[in-house]
């Protein structure tokens, strides 16, 4: 099967799809670090009066992570989504 000006070597790829894991991996990353900086913001401004809760509970450790976990696999999730339909696809078969 000869290869075509666009297909890669088996190296290239490789490469490529380590590039793409390191990319997503990096974007999964911030979007946790934002839904936990939107969860520590939630508590610190005390919105909804989630602070003033906390502050009073006598186990406010897992109603904390229970907040803060789900919010962080979300926004993940969400900046994670956004990057693969952001992927540079078209401009590296253009080089």
């Amino acid at each position: 099967m000869p290869l075509h000006s666009d297909d890669l070597t088996p190296e290239e790829a490789r490469r490529d799809h380590w590039d793409m894991l390191g990319f997503l991996a990096l974007n999964a990353t911030l979007g946790a670090a934002l839904g936990f900086a939107v969860a520590f913001g939630i508590v610190w401004f005390d919105l909804g009066g989630v602070g003033t809760s906390l502050s009073r509970s006598s186990h406010p450790v897992l109603p904390t992570v229970m907040m803060a976990v789900p919010l962080a696999l979300t926004f993940a999730a969400a900046v994670t989504a956004s990057a693969v339909m952001n992927m540079p696809y078209r401009k590296k078969k253009q080089r």
